[in-house]
């Protein structure tokens, strides 16, 4: 990963390390119900320990408003982050200050010290130079591990990289390598899958993904907006008729940027959103006026499946359908595990993420064979939408 400075270009011994990671993780009854996060940034806290910097982590949790708050405290991250990690982990009761300052002064090389919740400053959201000036005043170099929160311009997160020399961690660094490898430097051709519900949400991310794709495959809620832009009847399916004349400009773009745009052909088809709901398989256009598409059919699964055969790079973004409920998560599953078969084979670069997509990809159990799935959610559509992100630009190589 060249055009951006890693672990591999700082020294780290001896060092405080103030390093920003991602530790906003689901709680219920003070017990973390999901430590993927916690289990992504172990790598880079392991290594800089081992090699004798003071690992100092930076987190925020949740959307405090008014200052500290207990239920936004990241003390109740402690237990499950020091039970990953096989280390003890001390913690300081603020992010700046004397407090944490006092807890610095006692670590030892190795060390780990998770600082509170940098959120309980207004200047960390601000990205406040006297609030960025107080948090370098704790360490010597900053490591960014936290891409997920990198479409963020605040202290912690793209603030502290201007004033102390600056590294992307080695979970920062992998979601570079793949986004890079995906989408700047992709071996072709090149597909993407974007579904979901809704056009008006991924309006810039399909803008973009078109100057950037071979073969753009629409699924979702989002592609009856096409298809009815097409003409084609979709009863009362999840649909933007007011966005037709979009989906239509979105094509003409794809045209003139050489991106084939892949609808289905057919749907399954309920009068009720539920599960086991009765449903049939219907040619588009085929539908009564009290239907609704909620997957996608067996004709545009053969079809997508035979068109990842041909592809070496593949995006995904979004659902083909309701995967939350059988039988409507058929279309996904089925692409989802072909795809992972592919890249298993080494046959098939994929990379997917946004908070849908993971579910989805977990939901089918293809999960683990995909190149890479991104754990970020704003960060990665907007990765994807061609925007360049504050907390990765400052770690560039000049």
């Amino acid at each position: 990963m060249s055009a951006f400075k890693t672990l591999d270009d700082a020294d780290v011994k001896g060092k405080r390390c103030l390093v920003r990671v991602d530790l906003n993780v689901p709680m219920e009854e003070g017990h973390v119900t999901d430590d993927t996060r916690i289990r992504a940034v172990l790598p880079t806290i392991t290594e800089i320990a081992d090699k004798g910097g003071k690992v100092i982590l930076l987190a925020h949790f949740g959307r405090p408003k008014n200052g500290p708050e207990d239920k936004y405290s990241l003390e109740q991250v402690v237990p499950a982050l020091a039970s990953r990690l096989g280390m003890p982990v001390a913690f300081a009761a603020d992010s700046i200050g004397p407090v944490a300052e006092a807890a610095i002064a006692e670590m030892a090389d190795g060390d780990v010290l998770l600082l509170e919740n940098t959120r309980f400053y207004k200047g960390e959201e601000k990205n406040d130079p006297a609030h960025v000036k107080a948090l370098a005043a704790l360490g010597d170099l900053y490591v960014n591990d936290a891409f997920a929160t990198a479409h963020r311009a605040h202290a912690s997160t793209e603030g502290l990289a201007h004033v102390l020399p600056a590294f992307a961690g080695r979970c920062m660094q992998a979601e570079l390598d793949a986004l890079t490898k995906a989408l700047e430097t992709p071996e072709r051709p090149v597909a993407a899958v974007v579904g979901g519900a809704k056009v008006s949400s991924k309006l810039e991310l399909l803008g973009n993904l078109v100057k950037k794709v071979d073969y753009l495959i629409i699924g979702g809620g989002m592609a009856n907006t096409f298809l009815a832009a097409e003409g084609v009847a979709v009863g009362k399916s999840l649909c933007e008729h007011d966005l037709a004349p979009t989906a239509r400009e979105i094509v003409e773009k794809a045209k003139a940027a050489g991106c084939t745009i892949v609808l289905p052909v057919d749907g399954v088809a309920a009068k009720e959103f539920k599960a086991g709901a009765e449903n049939r398989v219907v040619a588009n256009g085929d539908i009564a006026a009290d239907e609704m598409v909620l997957d996608a059919g067996p004709a545009s699964i053969a079809a997508v499946v035979e068109l990842l055969g041909k592809v070496k790079t593949l995006v995904w973004n979004g659902p083909f359908g309701a995967f939350e409920i059988e039988p409507f998560d058929a279309a996904t599953n089925a692409v989802a595990l072909e795809a992972a078969r592919l890249a298993a084979a080494g046959e098939l670069v994929a990379v997917a993420g946004g908070g849908d997509t993971v579910s989805a990809l977990n939901h089918a159990g293809a999960a683990e064979d995909f190149t890479y799935i991104s754990t970020a959610g704003g960060a990665f559509l907007e990765w994807l939408e061609g925007k360049a992100l504050p907390g990765v630009e400052c770690l560039r190589k000049a």
